[in-house]
């Protein structure tokens, strides 16, 4: 029987039941009792873990010790997680003391950003890389770019410059632009940057997570923007911070930069020696006839470089309101590092502030600001430049003023400690990011979000050359001072519905659509006098120049919009076989009418065959997935304007009289459009052994199309080449990722991370042309880097080198004109039998991208104490040593290699090393001993750490966590290059360096540097 009734049935019964439900409410609130506990791992205890009431935003996390205190009611839940780690639940009853043990879970199951949202790893149908912020934490940084080195397979980061403040140039999977940039997209908390945006702005401290996007399916999102790699960086914020309470961080630093080894060049005898000879093979007087003692013996290596000292200071506050509606996080950062040359450094202050509001249950919102200021010396001394002064230059004249004349040449000269003391080069940037957005949930499963982005950058160089440098003073030259600005002002407005629906119980959507707006405009201004005759103002009044006549001024302006509409579907069938497809049209003003938009769509997916019944009965498996993708993405490659023609200064004269004119200085190409990259990618991900070994391998190819080139066109049009879409390349490769727990026990741990990843690139098409020259020096010309069809671009070139010619005999043998050849001088391959030593006789001599990327991290913990090391490194790349052609083929004025001891001279006549004064005959050209092997290998970092069991000092009351470490950077090297640090690139990242990349001229090295810091907090 069924007995059914309503309560307007029975009044007083309901008055009842009513005055009972509250009476037990107010016993709930009344009762909310205080639980304390510990969460423990692997036998320790596990730091930042968060406690969370099921069902609400109210939480705590556990102190350094693995403590933790929440106000929870009986009848709660309390849920424990930590990345990397299975969550558990317990309610909480009568219970005041819980002690949990979190069991480790496999990566799988973490928790990744992509484009415009969050995914868990093991429902992923792209190929995505992370960066924690604990790996970010180990390795003491200026730049956050720099510690992603060796971390994510598949991405070559390869430090430009060791200078303070220096960036870094990133491919991912290759490069797949001539040219175009080939950086990767950089997207902060939302906010698309862009690929030239200046990651000194950024306090690697603030960073949570970063993400680096590879595949089609996870870039297709950003459409245009993403055919390099997508890089995605989420700071901190207060949500689950503090139970209430604002949690303080405070992290401090210094470091000690060691002046790193030099290259080995003769001494100041055998340097003497050799000049001596070289003038007399040439027929004029000798530089120094007396005894080498007679002469300076200056290192100016000693007299310029120093240990600097890097001072480093963060604090943060951050925390939550009990019920959650409220988080927060501010830090301030201060950074200060000096240069190992003087008159170099950098100093920053960044502020950030992170809030986040939850108005309702329906309406969140929330605001991103990070500010910074920072000053750079840019170092108005090059390292590369020491390389090239002799150790007999005197520094003073007798008189004890700078010496400012070089005695060997006969010719000015630039006397770096005089330099580095009066000359000035400085840039003061402010930087200004910022978010706004607001969520709104109208419906269950439904988002709508918007945000709004603006960015304002403001940066002033100065530089100032002193009317007393004695260089100038030599030839009645004065000084000069030139002042330059660049001001952008931009924004960003991103607006996304995203909806998640179930159907039954195997069936699961998320479709996103959302539409992005963006507009950037650039100012530039620069002035510049000549003729100064006092250093009283410096720059700071450029009307005391007294040569009006090569005074210059000049403005610019770039400014360009874009506009894009995109979508998403995840489709989820029994949670084991997924479905990712993705589009995105953009528009961009770069580009003229008819070929302004552009479409660009991808589809991935992904198998999880471990959930399949005849995986379950094996236990070497935990997890596996297959997954794949193709899609489309696109690059802009170009800049504002260059569709159309542009007009220059042309002058002429009429009647006698010069008259200013205008000419068309380049043609107008309305056709151009889009690169196209099309990619495919096929992985494998596997947790074996119960979590303890996590491995992913992915093979990947890409083609881009309708490269942006500069082609050869009929002189009869006016012009010599145009602007046009021809040409197309391709990269290859694969990646390996393993990650594992090699021990665990209660008192030690041991777990390791390997990446490996290899890139094979290759020209396919250049628009019928074989090959094209990019001169990337103006004194050696043509020939060293050629972007050829069928090899990688770029690849060096040069004539292969034989050595020395042992017999004249052996000149007339060769059929090379003998005015050309000397005995003891060098002999290069001729190829094709003409008799002349010219480009054609030149052959490939290698690339500068390896052929094997890897990285190898172990971190071990036993008790209080964790020790970290990092190695990284290449195998089969090469490296275009520039110093060479000075420092061993060229004239006796040029500084020496250690090996040019070992030259040929009558006495030494099997030597292979050319003898002194041979280029007066034979000139040197662009050969294969120009040419290094750049593999090496490189300790990044040693990190050991001390974490003090605070809760049993007294003197640290109230600090709920504290370490101490002491760290050490670039330690070791190991590398076969002569000027000991092939990890360079002369020309950086942008311009001609998106190209020429893995030329050394004896940049800024990277130090070694020692570290000593504290982390507290509160």
């Amino acid at each position: 029987m069924k007995l059914e009734f309503e309560l307007d049935s029975f009044p007083s019964f309901k008055k009842t039941w009513l005055c009972l439900v509250i009476t037990l409410s107010c016993f709930v609130m009344t009762n909310a009792q205080t639980v304390s506990g510990t969460v423990t791992a692997d036998g320790q205890p596990l730091p930042g873990a968060t406690v969370l009431i099921k069902g609400t935003s109210k939480g705590t996390s556990t102190d350094f010790d693995g403590n933790f205190t929440i106000d929870a009611s009986p009848q709660n839940t309390l849920l424990f997680s930590y990345v990397g780690y299975a969550t558990q639940s317990v309610m909480v009853g009568n219970q005041k003391k819980i002690s949990i043990v979190l069991i480790a879970d496999n990566k799988l199951d973490e928790v990744v950003v992509i484009g415009y949202g969050t995914q868990r790893k093991s429902d992923l149908t792209g190929s995505v890389s992370t960066v924690s912020s604990e790996d970010i934490a180990s390795v003491p940084v200026s730049r956050v770019d720099q510690a992603l080195q060796g971390r994510a397979a598949g991405v070559q980061v390869t430090q430009t410059s060791g200078a303070p403040g220096a960036g870094t140039s990133i491919r991912v999977r290759g490069g797949n632009s001539i040219t175009g940039s080939n950086e990767p997209l950089w997207v902060i908390d939302g906010i698309i940057v862009g690929t030239n945006f200046d990651l000194n702005n950024i306090n690697a401290n603030d960073i949570k997570s970063i993400e680096i996007l590879k595949d089609a399916s996870s870039i297709a999102i950003y459409g245009s923007r993403g055919a390099n790699g997508v890089v995605l960086v989420t700071t901190k914020n207060g949500a689950n911070v503090g139970g209430g309470k604002p949690q303080i961080s405070v992290g401090i630093y210094t470091s000690t930069q060691l002046v790193p080894e030099r290259p080995a060049y003769l001494s100041q005898a055998e340097q003497i020696s050799y000049t001596n000879e070289d003038a007399r093979f040439r027929g004029v007087a000798e530089p120094f006839p007396g005894n080498p003692s007679d002469y300076p013996d200056n290192d100016y290596f000693d007299l310029l470089l120093n240990p600097a000292p890097i001072y480093n200071a963060d604090v943060s506050i951050a925390g939550a309101s009990e019920n959650g509606s409220v988080n927060y996080f501010n830090s301030l950062n201060f950074f200060d590092q000096e240069g190992l040359i003087k008159n170099s450094g950098i100093e920053k202050y960044i502020f950030r502030s992170n809030l986040d509001f939850k108005i309702s249950d329906k309406l969140k919102t929330g605001a991103r600001v990070n500010y910074s200021r920072i000053k750079q010396d840019n170092g108005v001394v090059g390292y590369g430049g020491l390389l090239n002064i002799l150790p007999t230059q005197p520094v003073y004249n007798d008189d004890g003023s700078y010496n400012g004349f070089n005695d060997v040449i006969g010719a000015p000269f630039s006397n770096p400690l005089a330099i580095a003391e009066l000359d000035t080069d400085e840039t003061y940037s402010n930087n200004l990011l910022g978010t706004v957005y607001v969520e709104y949930n109208p419906v269950k499963n439904l988002i709508i979000r918007s945000t709004f982005n603006p960015e304002i950058n403001n940066s002033k160089r100065n530089e100032f050359t002193s009317s007393q440098r004695p260089d100038l003073t030599v030839v009645g030259e004065k000084g000069n001072a030139r002042i330059s600005s660049v001001s952008s002002i931009g924004w960003n407005n991103e607006n996304t519905i995203q909806y998640d629906a179930e159907f039954g119980e195997n069936h699961n959507l998320t479709v996103l659509g959302g539409a992005s707006f963006q507009k950037v405009s650039t100012e530039t201004f620069e002035a510049q006098a000549f003729g100064y005759t006092t250093d009283a103002t410096q720059f700071n009044n450029l009307g005391l120049g007294t040569d009006p006549v090569r005074n210059v001024v000049g403005s610019g302006y770039t400014g360009f919009q874009t506009v894009s509409f995109f979508g998403r579907a995840n489709y989820s069938f029994k949670d084991k076989y997924l479905l990712t497809l993705v589009g995105r049209s953009d528009g961009s003003s770069v580009f003229a009418e008819g070929n302004k938009y552009a479409f660009f769509p991808s589809i991935a997916g992904a198998w999880k065959i471990s959930e399949e019944p005849f995986m379950q009965n094996q236990n070497v498996f935990k997890n596996l997935k297959l997954r794949a993708s193709y899609g489309k993405a696109g690059n802009q490659a170009i800049g504002p304007y260059n569709t159309l023609g542009i007009l220059q200064e042309a002058n002429t004269t009429l009647n006698g009289v010069e008259q200013p004119g205008l000419t068309l200085g380049r043609p107008a190409n309305p056709d151009l459009k889009w690169e196209t990259t099309n990619s495919f990618d096929i992985a494998l991900e596997a947790s074996l052994f119960g979590g303890k070994v996590f491995t992913e391998f992915n093979y990947y190819y890409k083609k881009t199309e309708d490269l942006l080139l500069d082609v050869t066109i009929p002189r009869q049009t006016g012009f010599t080449s145009q602007l046009q879409n021809v040409g197309s390349l391709e990269n290859k490769g694969w990646e390996l990722m393993v990650s594992s727990t090699n021990i665990q026990n209660d008192n030690f741990k041991w777990n390791s991370t390997l990446t490996l990843s290899s890139n094979k690139n290759k020209v396919l098409d250049l628009g019928g042309q074989d090959y094209i020259d990019v001169v990337v020096d103006q004194i050696i010309g043509a020939g060293n880097l050629r972007i050829i069809v069928g090899e990688t671009v770029p690849v060096f070139t040069g004539a292969r080198y034989l050595g020395t010619w042992k017999s004249q005999a052996d000149i007339d043998a060769s059929g090379l004109n003998p005015g050309t050849q000397i005995v003891g001088g060098p002999r290069y391959e001729n190829l094709n039998g003409d008799g002349i030593i010219s480009n054609e006789d030149f052959v490939v001599l290698g690339s500068p991208f390896p052929d094997l990327i890897f990285g190898l991290e172990n971190s071990l913990s036993y008790k209080n104490f964790d020790l970290n090391f990092y190695f990284q490194g290449t195998v089969g790349n090469e490296v275009y040593n520039l110093r060479t052609r000075g420092n061993f083929w060229t004239r006796g004025e040029n500084p020496k290699y250690a090996e040019v001891a070992n030259r040929w001279t009558p006495d030494n006549p099997t030597s292979d090393i050319p003898r002194a004064g041979s280029d007066a005959v034979t000139s040197s050209i662009p050969n294969s001993y120009d040419v290094e092997d750049g593999s090496h290998l490189r300790l990044k970092n040693v990190r050991l750490t001390y974490n003090l069991p605070v809760d049993k000092i007294g003197a640290f009351k109230g600090a709920k966590s504290m370490s101490i470490y002491a760290s050490g950077t670039n330690l070791l090297l190991l590398s076969d290059f002569r000027l000991i640090d092939p990890e360079t690139s002369r020309y950086g990242r942008n311009g001609v360096g998106n190209i020429a990349q893995g030329f050394s001229n004896g940049e800024y090295p990277n130090a070694k540097v020692l570290s000593l810091g504290l982390n507290v907090t509160f």
